[in-house]
């Protein structure tokens, strides 16, 4: 089977287990936060995953670059800090949480630096 470039990148799947992790853990989150909170949270994980594979596709370095901006600013820590806040996430998952998504934002944040070297 043909495997495209954005499945190659180490940092896609890293990111498509964040996903995974954040499904997880949202299971926990109160019932009333389903349609709202929980949502948006995994909406926001998502968005990092498809901004890599959208951006892997660009044919130009600056709009690849671009792309790697958009994910690089995904919305999923601060939304996970918010959780931890409200006691949604134990301090430990969102240690664990947080490490992994640092781990990924350096890892776009190198390929978006590789990007702008190219141009």
């Amino acid at each position: 089977m043909h495997q495209y470039a954005f499945e190659k990148l180490k940092v896609w799947v890293e990111s498509k287990e964040l996903i995974k992790e954040i499904y997880l853990l949202a299971k926990s989150f109160p019932s009333f936060e389903s349609f709202n909170f929980t949502s948006q949270l995994q909406r926001s994980s998502l968005s990092i995953t498809s901004n890599i594979a959208e951006g892997s596709s660009k044919h130009t370095h600056k709009n690849r670059t671009r792309i790697m901006v958009i994910a690089y600013r995904s919305k999923t820590l601060n939304l996970i800090i918010i959780a931890k806040e409200l006691n949604y996430v134990s301090e430990e998952d969102y240690d664990r949480i947080r490490k992994v998504i640092e781990k990924i934002t350096n890892k776009i944040n190198s390929l978006r630096n590789y990007y702008l070297s190219k141009k």
